[in-house]
């Protein structure tokens, strides 16, 4: 039997945490394995996660940078070479960069045409333009530091701004052509924050938990009683400067 309450997961590297209310329940699965009793729905709810994901990963890892990768004519169109080259290019730029292991996050989008593949990508550093063409060598690049973010904003606000950019991305593999599998985004290995399961019997029970690890309350605060027609379970989600 599951006992009811209140679930956060805390990622401290990230400074943020969120949860739910779970009610209770003698087994965690219901319904047919494999199926979903409202597949769309189940498509969001698996972009919510795995925009949370990358969010933390990027403010975990400190990534400010966000690139574009291009090809040239003849285009890729096959999603395995595309992950092949991918790897080869993030290979290439380690060891040209030279100076210690490199967190990124990449994520594929198709153009227009919806056949053609390009590649979006954060990463923590500067990057020399010349060293991004070397290591792709496949067309054109784009690389940017975000610049649409308030003087003196804290470190993990900046990361969680670039990791907005690449979230966008990752959405749209889950309402666009499914084409990519399981990987609809790839992140550097070695590099995944660690989170903290937080238990409590209401919302103000595991912020106190959080506050204690963290030292301080939350500079961000959402909750889903503030959204009319709310349809999942009561939720919150907290972010520290």
């Amino acid at each position: 039997m599951r006992r009811a309450g209140w679930r956060l997961s805390l990622c401290t590297a990230a400074g943020e945490a969120g949860g739910c209310f779970v009610s209770s329940s003698s087994s965690p699965y219901r319904g047919v394995r494999g199926e979903a009793a409202d597949p769309e729905r189940a498509r969001a709810e698996a972009a919510r996660r795995a925009r949370t994901r990358v969010r933390r990963y990027c403010a975990a890892n400190g990534l400010t940078r966000f690139g574009t990768l291009t090809y040239r004519p003849p285009f890729c169109t096959d999603a395995d070479q595309l992950r092949r080259d991918v790897a080869r290019f993030f290979r290439r730029l380690r060891t040209a960069q030279g100076d210690g292991p490199l967190p990124y996050v990449w994520v594929p989008e198709f153009h227009a045409d919806g056949e053609r593949f390009h590649v979006h990508f954060a990463a923590d550093r500067f990057i020399h333009r010349n060293l991004i063409e070397a290591a792709w060598g496949h067309g054109f690049i784009k690389i940017k530091r975000l610049t649409d973010i308030p003087v003196g904003a804290p470190r993990w606000e900046e990361s969680r701004r670039a990791a907005g950019y690449v979230s966008k991305y990752v959405s749209k593999t889950f309402t666009g052509p499914q084409v990519f599998g399981h990987q609809r985004y790839g992140v550097a290995e070695g590099f995944q924050p660690v989170v903290a399961k937080i238990e409590g019997c209401s919302a103000d029970d595991v912020l106190a938990q959080a506050v204690e690890v963290m030292g301080r309350s939350p500079a961000k605060r959402w909750s889903s009683a503030e959204v009319v027609d709310w349809r999942g379970a009561p939720a919150v989600w907290f972010a520290w400067d």
